[in-house]
Formats: structure tokens, sequence, C-alpha cells
């Protein structure tokens, strides 16, 4: 049991940074630490109608986060992996990768269809470079269009056109039903009226009725672990969409907490770092830091250990998802950041580093950028 005093870790701010800051402060309470979240803005929760890899900045939803831990203020931080640099502050490590949650992305839609029953030039959202590729590369008769916000905000957008519509409909159908009062004959469109269809909606669904529509989605992209989290998965039909197709941004699904190299940073690994998600995610993002896409470029990289190996999927695409190169390697567990190193080499001279460089150039790119698509809630 800690002698200290009470663990301050730091937290976005959004539902979902929250939700998943939870998750490793009640896995450090069961360890009997007490353990404080305190909420920090940061520069890209500020930002909220660029996309991401418009925002100029590797890190904005992490770098001052760990400037308060790196100041004194608070004993960590709470990082979704996906959103960090590869390169991180001297002065921090990753104390703890606690176990990865759901890896891949998923396909929501209004009614249950799948990517393979949308039709030609259907509208779907994302504001991720790397989801765009990937979905233009599997049917380029869709058109890919920009979405940002919140969890919650991109299902409200998915869901609001139908509702509203649905709600107009139900609207004309009560004036009727008024205006035929004591008509025997009249047979109701509905048998509800409005208001009792509106008391049984869902939060989600309400809100999505009060959402201003500026484009309709016929479906929209999120990542698994972020719907999930969200605890909003069970409101909507969604598809799961394949990690061997559409291979996840590198760390999708995990978290990680960075603190001072020290006595804090070894007693948090020792109690909630999980080894296979740090070796797969060392793997992701070793791979990444020697390509050098960040989110100028489409690049999605997937790892799973099975036994001695790191199985390995690595897709890097053009932005239109017209060129890509892909691979996939079995890596030793025993030297994985370093076959991970030999992996990345062997990539960028196959062609993926033409592919960022081109990425970059088209981004008019100055060598800096930010996280991908930030995980949902945010």
């Amino acid at each position: 049991m800690r002698t200290r005093g009470t663990l301050r870790l730091a937290t976005r701010g959004s539902t979902l940074a929250r939700r998943q800051a939870t998750l490793v402060q009640e896995a450090l309470e069961e360890r009997r630490y007490e353990v404080e979240l305190v909420t920090v803005e940061t520069t890209g929760d500020q930002i909220r109608d660029e996309l991401i890899h418009q925002l100029g900045k590797t890190g904005a939803f992490v770098r001052e986060l760990d400037e308060r831990v790196l100041d004194g203020d608070l004993d960590a931080a709470i990082h979704s992996m996906k959103d960090m640099p590869t390169e991180q502050p001297a002065d921090l490590v990753t104390a703890a990768v606690p176990e990865r949650g759901r890896p891949g992305d998923v396909l929501v839609t209004p009614d249950g269809a799948t990517l393979e029953d949308l039709p030609s030039g259907a509208i779907v959202g994302t504001s991720s470079l790397r989801r765009r590729a990937q979905l233009l590369s599997e049917r380029p008769d869709l058109e890919v269009e920009p979405l940002r916000g919140n969890v919650d905000t991109r299902l409200e957008k998915l869901l609001a056109p139908a509702l509203q519509a649905e709600h107009q409909e139900r609207s004309e159908a009560d004036k009727e039903r008024k205006g035929n009062t004591g008509n025997e004959d009249f047979e109701p469109e509905y048998d509800r009226t409005v208001d009792e269809w509106f008391d049984d909606l869902s939060e989600l669904e309400k809100g999505a009725l009060g959402r201003e529509v500026e484009t309709e989605y016929d479906a929209i992209v999120l990542a698994g672990a972020g719907l999930e989290r969200s605890g909003l998965a069970h409101y909507v039909d969604y598809q799961e969409l394949s990690t061997s197709t559409f291979v996840p941004a590198p760390g999708q699904g995990a978290l990680a907490v960075t603190a001072p190299d020290g006595e804090t940073a070894r007693e948090i690994q020792t109690h909630i770092d999980h080894p296979r998600s740090r070796v797969e995610t060392t793997v992701e993002r070793t791979i990444l830091s020697e390509l050098g896409g960040g989110c100028i470029a489409p690049v999605g990289i997937y790892a799973i250990v099975q036994g001695e190996y790191v199985h390995t999927n690595v897709s890097v695409f053009d932005r239109d998802g017209e060129e890509s190169v892909t691979a996939s390697r079995d890596l030793p567990v025993e030297t994985h950041a370093d076959a991970a190193r030999s992996f990345a080499r062997d990539l960028a001279d196959r062609g993926a580093a033409d592919l960022i460089e081109q990425a970059r150039k088209e981004a008019g790119d100055d060598g800096t950028a930010s996280e991908e698509d930030k995980p949902a809630g945010k």
C-alpha cells in the first residue's frame, strides 16, 4: 500500500477521455491506491471546427497533460495512445499500457446496412485520412465527407435526418388525428402520438432531433473502442470492419499512462501494465516512427502477439486510396522493437516512403503533424 498521498492523474475533459481515465483509476484503486482525476484542457479540445490533420502540431491532445506532469503539478497523465506523438519528452516514460480494448474500426449506419450494402454514391463520414483512403480503396464509388465531434455528436449527425423526417411525419399525423376527433371512420397512421413516440427515444436520439443537419451521412466510421467505451454501442447498428483490410491506426484501442521516470512510474507499471498490449503497441509505434507518417499519410499498423511472434500488418496509402504498399510479417517477440525497425525500413524501400513524402507535399506539411482521427468522444 502507498505511504504517500493521493495519486493525481491528468485527463482530458471529454466524456470518452473521462471514461477511459476511470478505467485506469479503478485499476489502481483495486491495488489500494487513492486516485484523483484532474481535467486538463488541451489545444485540440479548443479547436472544434477544423479537421484533425489541419491542426498542424503533433500531440495537440497530449502536450498540455504531459506539461502539467513535468511541472510537478500532477503525478501522471492518461492518454489515448493513438493521440500520442512517437517522440516523447526525455524526462517522461510510458509507465503503463493497460490491457488494450477493441483495436479495429466500425461502420455505423442508421439501418444496419453493411459496407457492401451501401449504394454507389453513398456518403460516409470520417475525418481520418487513413479511414478515407481505406474506404475509397475498397469502394471508390463512395463519397467520403469530413466528420468531427464527440462520439455522441457524430452519431447524432448520422441519425438526425431520418429521425427528424419521422418526427415531421408524426407531427403531421397528430394534426390530422386531432382534426378527425369524433370521426369513427378515421384510422390514424400511427398508434402513438408524437409525444409518446418522443418519450420512448434514447437520449442519443433526442439529441439527434435537435441537431442542425449540414450533411446527410449514409454511414460513419468510428474506432470500435471509442464507441464501446462511450456506452453508446447498444443504441446503434454497426459492422466491425476487418483489421486485415481496414488496418487500424497504431495504438488504436490502447491507453497509455505517462509519468516521470522514477518510483511512481515503476509502481504504476507493476500494477496495471499489460505486457502483451505493450509489446503490440511498441511494434506499431516503432514502425510509425521509422516511417515518419504521423497523420499526414494514411498509415495503418496492427500487431498482435501470437505465441513467440508478433503478427504485424501494415498498409500505407496515398490520400485517395488508389496506390498502396501493404505487407505482413511475423516478428520475434524477443527482439520485437529491432525487428519492427527492420520491417519499417523494408516497407520504406518498397515505396512506403514515397507515398508518405507524396502525402507530405500534398498537405504542404512542414515536417510536423498531428494525430490521426482522435478517438470518439473527443
